[in-house]
């Protein structure tokens, strides 16, 4: 049964940077694609970026393209989000999702086959 696991959440000041970090298990990594979500109190989940099972291809939400990066660790069974730049608007629960799929474009629009719990970002103007 695949697990995810995220952490590296907390409260930073806007400007500022946070590293998130998702450790996945209980099946080869490598055949999944992967990504991250976000949840704002009283809104919608919507996606934040996404990664092909490679590693080599990724995809953005406009509202964190150039400030966002994300990255994955086949060895090591692990995917990083890396936030710059954070914004007040950036607060919310994150969460990194996995689909069976070499490919990130299902994950993209929200479509997954397994979830983390997830770690809450604030960002104070």
């Amino acid at each position: 049964q695949v697990r995810l696991v995220e952490s590296g959440g907390g409260l930073v000041q806007a400007g500022g940077s946070l590293r998130l970090s998702c450790v996945f298990s209980g099946d080869i990594f490598n055949k999944y694609a992967a990504g991250w979500f976000r949840q704002a109190p009283g809104k919608e989940r919507e996606f934040v970026a996404a990664i092909n099972w490679r590693g080599d291809t990724t995809n953005y939400a406009n509202s964190v393209k150039g400030r966002f990066t994300i990255s994955r660790d086949n060895d090591e069974y692990v995917m990083w989000l890396q936030m710059n730049n954070l914004k007040p608007d950036d607060t919310a629960l994150y969460m990194c999702a996995a689909i069976h799929r070499f490919d990130y474009e299902e994950i993209s629009s929200g479509r997954a086959d397994d979830w983390g719990q997830g770690t809450q970002v604030t960002v104070s103007s």
